[in-house]
């Protein structure tokens, strides 16, 4: 069963921690063809569009379009931090392989 993607509860403390939706934004997660591996996220702080899946908690919202829905079903959205920085983060099941950066993926 295809689901949409889903958001943890950190991704939504950081963006409350920004202050997205004080400065009436949202996270906007898309997938786009190229990188090094044939598709990459774009992931930005943008404003919500009609059409877009919605997915809200804690009083902000992480924002999907509907062409890079099917991509993302099933997907997790995250926030890590680690050594290297802090930075969203997106288990796609669908991904096939990734490249190193994380950005990046193949179908």
């Amino acid at each position: 069963m295809n689901l949409p993607p889903t958001v943890t509860d950190r991704a939504f403390a950081r963006l409350a921690e920004i202050g997205a939706a004080g400065q009436g934004q949202a996270l906007r997660i898309a997938v786009e063809g190229g990188g090094c591996s044939g598709f990459q996220y774009e992931i930005a702080l943008d404003e919500a569009k009609e059409g877009d899946l919605q997915l809200t908690g804690q009083g902000e919202t992480v924002v999907v379009d509907t062409v890079s829905l099917p991509f993302l079903e099933n997907a997790v959205i995250d926030f890590t931090e680690e050594l290297i920085g802090a930075r969203f983060t997106i288990e796609n099941p669908n991904a096939t392989s990734s490249c190193g950066c994380g950005t990046s993926f193949s179908m």
